[in-house]
């Protein structure tokens, strides 16, 4: 297998560091903001504190209004720091998750040789809640600064009132964070196993809106939900034990900022009867305590923030880390379109040898389904060159020497379950908005009826995976897609099998005509497909066995009659 890419972040933590690097600036302003809340929302019973001792020397109205207006200033403090300190971190929040939730995609639907086992549902999971909960370690760590502003300067207010009620707030806080730090950690490893199963009840939700026609038609609908609670149900047990073990984090977190507050409470009365602090400062250290329990309780939650966040990278990376299916090459095929399979030794294909040369229309009748699929994996680059024995060329060029993106945009396979997306005939036909072929690609794939059926024609509203079409529908829409590209090498698997024989008589002929000039290969049984093409090849256990026209391969071979005659 192939080193990962040193340029894709693998393990969790170096997916942190990068969102964090990315978003330092904004970290920072917000992280100012917030400790400037945090220290007014603190110095607010400190200045009501001060304004009892001094008013009680002074009772002056202007030492009054001075006060008040000292006041106002912390509340608009207060008000205003929070505000522009919040968007700054959330925008950065938002942002990042965005960037993190394209990376995701990108790298799911590029083709990967994965060492773990994670089916699109999953991917889809990781690429909303987890890009979502990894991007919020932009907002923890401010939140988490900010907090300890706030309890550094109450510390120090109250040390300057009295040493011990100072030590006494620094003590307890590092005794809170000792506990909630091991109870953190049972978070992460709670919510990484709920993650993981969310994401398995997601794929399997996939699976079954996938293939719920077919489970109907054999009566398997009812074992398939039953398999789905199954996996529902692991996924609720997991996430009743986070919930239990994120309750007994948050009750400890309130119940150890409660006994320190009221430590500090009783402390300071005590020291107060004793005539060691003053009533100002006896009013300042109350509210200090009051007040102290919102940062404690905020400074308390992130490590369990942090734990999750980190969860999310994890599963991230799985995605992230995973190596390319092949090391792309850095040419492109020349111009031309011939397409030569030289010996190729893959899964049932046994020393696979033909070419079809540029313009040409060729169909290759394939007596084993399996041989046909993994020949169609092959062109598709869905298996890496090295995993293969023999060479494909494109255009006189190794596909091992060509990139990806080079060879998609030269050679389209379009398989037999083409996907059909949520939106119109129109953006499923041409998802680029860049053809000048969807006319003559609807015309050639008999998709006529279904457009004037519909008063929006091809602005018709099409549901995800086709739900409101029929499967003959459906094959057609993937088959006018494949048409409007309009690519220099088109290889269609098995296109008709839904349609009737008679729509698949016109198809086959539409086809032929509109690709006429350029390179099409079409694995199919369709006799109507098998007759339009200029030749025919017959594979049988992974070799080619003959090669004539449809007709005279009627007339002369038996096996292939029997084959492909219905």
């Amino acid at each position: 297998m192939k080193t990962p890419d040193p340029k894709r972040p693998s393990p969790g933590s170096d997916i942190l560091r990068t969102a964090l690097r990315r978003n330092v600036g904004a970290m920072a302003k917000g992280t100012g903001l917030m400790g400037l809340y945090q220290a007014a929302e603190t110095a607010f019973p400190i200045a009501l504190g001060l304004i009892v001792e001094h008013t009680m020397q002074d009772r002056s109205l202007g030492a009054l209004g001075l006060s008040i207006a000292a006041l106002a200033v912390i509340i608009t403090t207060v008000s205003l720091s929070w505000r522009f300190g919040m968007r700054t971190l959330q925008k950065a929040n938002t942002t990042e998750a965005h960037r993190w939730r394209v990376k995701v995609a990108e790298c799911g639907l590029q083709p990967v040789a994965r060492d773990v086992d994670l089916k699109s549902g999953e991917v889809l999971t990781i690429a909303t809640e987890d890009a979502d909960q990894t991007a919020d370690i932009i907002e923890v760590v401010p939140l988490l600064i900010s907090s300890l502003v706030a309890v550094l300067v109450a510390a120090v207010a109250l040390g300057l009132a009295d040493l011990r009620l100072g030590l006494l707030v620094i003590a307890g806080t590092v005794a809170i964070l000792s506990v909630l730090a091991v109870m953190s950690k049972r978070i992460g490893a709670s919510t990484r196993e709920q993650q993981a199963r969310v994401a398995r009840a997601g794929a399997k939700v996939a699976d079954l809106i996938t293939g719920l026609r077919p489970l109907h038609g054999f009566g398997g609908n009812h074992a398939a939900f039953l398999s789905y609670r199954k996996v529902s149900s692991d996924a609720k047990r997991q996430a009743v034990t986070v919930a239990r073990v994120n309750g007994a984090y948050a009750g400890t977190a309130l119940a150890l900022n409660a006994v320190l507050a009221g430590a500090v409470t009783l402390a300071a009365g005590w020291l107060a009867f004793g005539g060691q602090i003053s009533i100002g400062e006896l009013v300042m250290a109350v509210g200090l305590a009051q007040f102290i329990i919102e940062p404690l309780k905020l400074f308390s939650e992130m490590p369990k923030y942090v734990m999750m966040a980190r969860a999310s990278a994890d599963r991230m990376a799985l995605v992230l880390s995973a190596p390319p299916l092949t090391t792309p090459g850095p040419e492109r095929p020349a111009a031309g379109g011939d397409l030569e399979v030289d010996c190729v030794v893959h899964g049932s294909l046994n020393r696979l040898k033909f070419t079809v040369p540029a313009g040409e229309f060729v169909a290759i009748a394939v007596y084993q389904p399996r041989a046909a699929a993994d020949l169609a994996s092959i062109l598709a680059v869905n298996v890496p060159p090295h995993a293969y024995e023999g060479v494909v060329r494109v255009s006189g060029q190794a596909l091992l020497d060509l990139s990806i993106e080079a060879v998609r945009e030269h050679m389209l396979v379009n398989p037999y379950d083409g996907e059909i997306f949520a939106g119109t005939l129109r953006t499923n036909i041409d998802p680029s908005g860049t053809s000048g072929l969807i006319p003559e690609a609807v015309e050639a794939s008999m998709l006529t009826d279904v457009v004037a059926l519909h008063r929006d024609g091809l602005d018709y509203a099409v549901r995800d995976r086709g739900a409101n079409l029929s499967g003959g529908q459906r094959q057609r829409l993937s088959l006018a897609r494949a048409l409007a590209t309009d690519s220099e090498i088109l290889v269609l698997h098995d296109p008709t099998t839904a349609v009737d024989a008679v729509t698949e008589q016109l198809i086959a002929r539409n086809v032929a005509k509109l690709r006429r000039g350029r390179t099409t290969v079409v694995i199919t049984s369709s006799p109507a497909l098998l007759d339009a093409a200029d030749r025919v090849l017959v594979l049988d256990e992974g070799v080619v066995v003959a090669e004539n026209t449809h007709r005279n391969l009627l007339a002369t071979d038996e096996d292939y009659r029997l084959a492909v005659t219905r």
